[in-house]
């Protein structure tokens, strides 16, 4: 097994804490919104590493966390808690706000057909963990604190820009021009383990007694920074040291780094032996935005009759470590070969029994190959398009379908168990209105074309025009 660590820039041999075991965190999601398909794609990614583990014969532990306080709008310990400005955005209590967004994340995974996580834990359910490790820091001297905060102390760590490969000197005159929230912060660099209910956090939300003192607060009253709580969970449910962590791109230069100096501070010892990124999914090229209209939902997905497997299989299609970028015309190209996976499946083909194809490879080697390819840093795209290798070989049906079932433990298709369609049902009324409309809209009669679109939305129902054609939803 070959994995491209982070930490060395470079494809290693794997070698695990444990003979045939792993021990992997994958950072979760901050429960504040609906996640959109660019989290759903980190998600299935880092379901086909432990489902590539899991293939080539390892007893897999994966804890993946909800964080549900303590996340602000910057990942540098800026503005408000994410939360809690949905919460007053929505007039819920954060609470409510994190339930409402857990249960969607993990309908979507269900959706996706994601192996669950063996732990799933909240930040706000390992408080009192954080606060033990905050006073461990302190007692090394590692942290210090102010009336506002505590910190950990960027320069007391060894080696801190060993994963960002940044230079030092240059994240510092750069973090100098920020805006300064607490004066008797030492460095720019140094990030909170701890915010007190004082100065810009005097109304936060949710806030917890502590052990530390601060001359504005009684009972060290506050809530936890973020970085904090990837360290404390790992090391809770895990151990001081894990086999692999994974991520997305975007965590490399902050969390991840804050992430090791504070675990390696606190325990003494190496917190990750491999580091995983994922990187981004675009949409038409671009960055996606909420405000452009350019965030979609796997909610969005269905409701525009796809199958949610159809956006699993289009993830495969692309390598962890590259860029994606999202299109309907991809979209729908992947519906079209998921469409054609189920109905070979479900084909009672009865050939003449063969048992090696025109290359000369048999079931066995069609394995080989296939273990060959998630075992070199998880060549996913390679593993899929052996599938259709496999279907025009000239192996017999029950071969090919056999083989198609044992891959599919990782690529996670749900070949042997098509799902049921999740959209929603299309009246053939609003279906005759949109063809009328895209014919109208062919002969350039754009007063008919937006008649009709009016015709259709009086039913409940919208018609979007896409680079992939019109889509019906519902409103």
């Amino acid at each position: 097994m070959q994995i491209y660590n982070t930490l060395s820039r470079r494809k290693e041999e794997f070698k695990p804490l444990k003979k045939g075991e792993l021990l992997m965190y994958h950072c979760g999601p901050t429960v504040y919104w609906t996640q959109h398909i660019g989290n759903m794609r980190a998600m299935v990614l880092a379901d086909l590493v432990i489902r590539s583990f899991k293939y080539l014969g390892y007893k897999t532990k994966l804890v993946r966390n909800y964080t549900d306080v303590g996340h602000l709008t910057s990942d540098a310990d800026e503005g408000e808690d994410k939360l809690a400005k949905t919460a007053q955005a929505e007039s819920l209590s954060p609470e409510e706000v994190a339930k409402k967004y857990t249960q969607e994340f993990d309908k979507d995974l269900k959706h996706l057909n994601t192996l669950e996580a063996d732990k799933k834990p909240k930040a706000t359910e390992c408080i009192k963990d954080m606060q033990k490790m905050i006073q461990v820091l302190l007692e090394k001297n590692f942290a210090y604190a102010t009336d506002l905060a505590i910190y950990f102390d960027v320069s007391k760590a060894e080696n801190y820009t060993a994963l960002s490969r940044q230079n030092l000197d240059e994240l510092i005159k750069g973090a100098g021009k920020a805006e300064v929230y607490d004066l008797d912060k030492k460095s720019p660099l140094d990030f909170a383990l701890w915010f007190f209910k004082a100065g810009k956090h005097k109304n936060a939300l949710q806030t917890w007694k502590s052990p530390f003192e601060s001359k504005l607060v009684a009972n060290g009253e506050g809530f936890p920074g973020w970085h904090l709580e990837c360290s404390v969970m790992a090391n809770k449910f895990l151990g001081p040291t894990i086999d692999i962590h994974m991520g997305g791109v975007e965590h490399i230069s902050i969390h991840h780094t804050n992430e090791i100096a504070q675990s390696e501070a606190a325990n003494e010892v190496k917190f990750v032996n491999y580091w995983l990124h994922n990187e981004h999914l675009s949409m038409d090229g671009g960055k996606m935005s909420k405000s452009a209209g350019t965030s979609y939902n796997l909610a969005d997905i269905i409701n525009k009759g796809y199958n949610p497997l159809a956006l699993r299989y289009f993830f495969l299609s692309a390598h962890y470590r590259s860029k994606q970028n999202f299109t309907w015309s991809a979209l729908d190209a992947a519906q079209t070969a998921l469409d054609r996976l189920y109905n070979f499946m479900q084909t009672e083909l009865n050939p003449p029994a063969v048992r090696k194809d025109k290359k000369g490879l048999d079931e066995k080697s069609y394995v080989e190959i296939f273990k060959k390819y998630i075992s070199d840093d998880f060549n996913i795209p390679q593993a899929l398009a052996l599938i259709w290798d496999v279907i025009k070989s000239g192996l017999d049906y029950k071969t090919k379908k056999k083989l198609l079932l044992d891959f599919d433990l990782v690529l996670g298709l749900n070949l042997n168990k098509p799902p049921k369609k999740l959209g929603i049902e299309i009246p053939e009324k609003v279906k005759k209105l949109a063809d009328e409309r895209e014919n109208a809209r062919s002969k350039k009669d754009w007063d008919e074309a937006d008649a009709l679109r009016n015709k259709i939305e009086k039913t409940g129902f919208k018609v979007e025009d896409s680079s992939a054609g019109p889509k019906i939803s519902k409103y």
